[in-house]
């Protein structure tokens, strides 16, 4: 049977590990007191054992004692001493609530320091507990509110349009309509002054219809009774739809229409076009909160039962040391407590729940709970078995390789140049992808088994995200099948096969991978192939979509994939440039387009990065932003020296190598260690690391360190130039390739496990979505 320590840390909310009843501390408490009885009862043992022998009258002395005793505490209840502290209760309930005070343990104990102290400690686990629920419920409460009114704005824009496309179908016989909005007030309470405008395109009179559907949410027209200014004469406070600028032409539009402000100095002079694309946006983004609102409710209903079961466990525990009854009292304080008395939570999330299934789901309860309650990805045995057979079958596949390359001779100076310079690009670059797989699922694995909440950070779907698993049997299928094609090349060729005919066989395991990544199937995990192409789509085309944890993140992994993206660039000029058929590898290397190409790819996921940081500094202003673009325009000026002192190797480039190189690589570091890991604080508890540890061994942070920092210096490889044969210099290039793909997967899991400490640190388990209705002063 599992111990309820273990499945209490199984259980709890991660985010909210420090709001949660620390049960660990009372199970030490409870341990105190048992000790301080058992130390009791030996001493009592040992003063009756005296050096005259055990009475015949100690029996009858006992039992009058015993019976004097009960004479004297006859009105005595059988459990009692301690006073429970009131802290929880609020002001208002104090006149209801003075006969909760209760007397818990029994007279015996009342002075041991170790049964005080336990109920002390217990008193301030359940004030902790309630007022972080107290905190968190009218956070949610306020959340529902907001969401509400933001919905009740959606409803009555969307009958507008409604009523206007009737209004100008009948007049005009058009198929489109739309209106200005100019200002919503922001007074949407019954206490507060409200006025807004709401214009027509081209002059048309407004109906009954759009004034009455405005005015149920406070919002005047045109010519009604309120104005919109104060008595002050200055313009009111307004309210907008804020759709936030995530795609290409939102930004566009963003930027273009804050540039215009600033020309004429005069922002949203006409009002604001308000259509049917941006409410699909705006109901859209409502839909997200409502989706996180009911998440957060969950959450926050698995908080309470899960505290109570512990206070409830730590009662029974202390009734068992100390051979009493004084937990049923405790237990009905802490069941009129507000964590478990209060039943606004499960009243918001019927409210949400119907809510949602009326206005997202059309009424079906079932299509809205897949919204609301996805469930959980399963773990599949058949992934398991594959994972294993896949592994078998690559290590059995390499080493059969390895002989046949060494029987055959494809490494001797006659044939180790064509292969090495043709086939090995396409399969090298198979193999990087693979390790870098197999990386992300030791990291997946880690994460899971450190409670550190990716699914959150990532903001992945719960019932599609890839599990560790997962990425082991693509990572496993995908070398399989690539050491498959090796060792059926090497068949071929030693056969006497045409080198034209059988050098196609690169190409189309190349085809194969890239129709199954495209492929409209909902088969091979079809939502992270979708999901992977989106995101690398939102990088390529930085910074005009706006960047998410797991862009910058996919953006990072870029940054150590350059051999591969170097290598891709051979394979694509080798196809496409017939050389497979001619046997001629020269032609893609003495081109000057291909040299040129080189520079751009090794600066594009720097590139890339830098304009993410750019994107992320305009979002959110904060100058960390422009520093880490910094860093990484400095690596793209030391890739590019390097790059150029491979084809000049003068003493000048030889110093501008060493000086770019140095200052990329000490930049790189300090944000590794500081930034991206928190580590290197000289105040922290632990030495130079964080006051905050994932892993319980500090060991590990120290050997992290210096492990990034003796692979982030790989690229002396490029300065020593080590003089060795072809094959070898590009088994050499490979080694370091993969050395730099499992630094950036051992820097991953530091990375994130940063990131989840200062979700911990802010309490933040529930993603804040934006709403596209949001006050704003009509000034500007």
């Amino acid at each position: 049977m599992v111990k309820f320590s273990k499945e209490l840390e199984a259980q709890l909310i991660p985010e909210w590990k420090d709001a949660f009843v620390n049960y660990w501390l009372l199970k030490k408490h409870v341990k105190k007191v048992k000790l301080s009885r058992a130390s009791k009862l030996n001493s009592r043992t040992t003063n009756s054992n005296h050096d005259y022998g055990v009475s015949i009258f100690d029996v009858a002395r006992s039992f009058l004692h015993r019976v004097s005793c009960n004479g004297n505490n006859e009105d005595r209840p059988p459990d009692q001493i301690l006073q429970v502290k009131n802290t929880t209760m609020e002001q208002g309930d104090v006149e209801e609530d003075e006969d909760d005070e209760t007397e818990l343990v029994d007279h015996l104990y009342s002075e041991e320091d170790e049964v005080k102290e336990f109920f002390e400690k217990l008193d301030e686990e359940l004030d902790k507990v309630n007022q972080f629920y107290k905190h968190k419920e009218s956070e949610f409460l306020e959340r529902g509110e907001m969401l509400k009114n933001q919905l009740q704005i959606l409803l009555d824009l969307q009958q507008v349009l409604v009523d206007r496309r009737r209004s100008r179908s009948n007049s005009f016989n058009s198929t489109a309509s739309s209106g200005f909005l100019r200002s919503y007030s922001s007074g949407r309470t019954s206490d507060s002054e409200t006025a807004s405008e709401f214009g027509e395109r081209d002059g048309e009179p407004q109906t009954d219809d759009v004034i009455s559907a405005l005015e149920k949410n406070g919002i005047n027209v045109i010519g009604a009774a309120t104005k919109g200014k104060t008595k002050d004469g200055k313009p009111k406070t307004s309210m907008r739809i804020n759709i936030p600028a995530t795609t290409p032409t939102r930004t566009i539009s963003a930027v273009t229409s804050m540039l215009w402000e600033d020309l004429v100095n005069n922002p949203k002079k006409h009002g604001e076009y308000i259509n049917r694309k941006k409410l699909q946006c705006a109901e859209k983004m409502i839909r997200g909160a409502f989706v996180e609102l009911y998440r957060g409710l969950g959450l926050l209903k698995t908080y309470s039962s899960l505290n109570m079961v512990a206070f409830v466990k730590i009662l029974k525990k202390f009734d068992k040391v100390s051979n009493q009854q004084s937990s049923a009292n405790y237990l009905k304080v802490v069941k009129r407590s507000h964590f478990i008395s209060s039943d606004k939570v499960v009243k918001l999330m019927d409210e949400v729940e119907s809510s949602f299934t009326k206005h997202f789901a059309k009424d079906d309860r079932k299509k809205a709970m897949k919204f609301l309650r996805p469930r959980q990805q399963k773990d599949s045995h058949m992934v398991t078995f594959f994972v294993g057979l896949f592994t078998g079958s690559f290590v059995t596949m390499f080493a059969v390789y390895a002989i046949s390359a060494h029987i055959i001779g494809m490494f001797s100076p006659k044939t180790e140049t064509d292969y090495v310079e043709t086939v090995y690009p396409v399969f090298s670059m198979f193999a990087l992808l693979s390790l870098h797989l197999f990386m992300y699922g030791c990291n997946l694995f880690l994460w899971k088994a450190t409670r550190i909440n990716y699914n959150f950070i990532f903001e992945f779907q719960a019932s599609t995200a890839l599990k560790y698993r997962d990425a082991f049997l693509i990572g496993t299928s995908m070398m399989t099948a690539v050491v498959s094609a090796m060792v059926l090349h090497l068949v071929l060729v030693s056969k006497g096969f045409s080198p034209t005919n059988v050098d196609t066989i690169p190409g189309i395991l190349l085809l194969i991978f890239i129709g199954l990544l495209i492929c409209p199937l909902n088969i091979f995990y079809r939502p992270t192939r979708y999901c992977f192409l989106r995101v690398i789509r939102n990088i390529v085309c930085s910074p005009l979509y706006k960047v998410l944890m797991v862009d910058f993140f996919m953006a990072d992994q870029l940054t150590s994939q350059i051999p591969l993206l170097r290598h891709m660039e051979s394979t694509a000029c080798y196809f496409l440039a017939g050389s497979f058929k001619t046997h001629e590898y020269q032609t893609c290397k003495s081109g000057k387009l291909y040299r040129e190409l080189a520079y751009v790819i090794s600066f594009a996921p720097y590139y890339w990065r830098a304009m993410q940081c750019a994107r992320r500094w305009f979002d959110e202003c904060d100058v960390n932003h422009l520093a880490n673009l910094g860093k990484y325009v400095s690596a793209m000026i030391a890739a590019g020296a390097r790059l150029t002192y491979a084809r000049q190797e003068t003493q000048l480039w030889l110093i501008i190598v060493l000086v770019t190189s140095l200052i990329a690589t000490v930049y790189q570091l300090y944000w590794d260690f500081v930034k991206d890991w928190g580590l290197m604080d000289p105040k922290s508890k632990n030495l130079w690391l964080r006051d905050e540890l994932v892993l319980k061994k500090k060991g590990y942070y120290y050997l992290a360190i210096a492990l990034n920092f003796v692979l982030r210096v790989a690229w002396l490889e490029t300065v020593l130039q080590f003089k060795v044969g072809l094959f070898e210099s590009r088994l050499l290039e490979f080694s370091l390739a993969s050395l730099e793909v499992i630094r950036r997967g051992h820097w991953n899991y530091y990375r994130l496990e940063n990131e989840h400490l200062n979700n911990v640190g802010k309490f933040r388990a529930v993603k804040a979505v934006p709403l596209p209705f949001r006050e704003t002063d009509s000034d500007g």
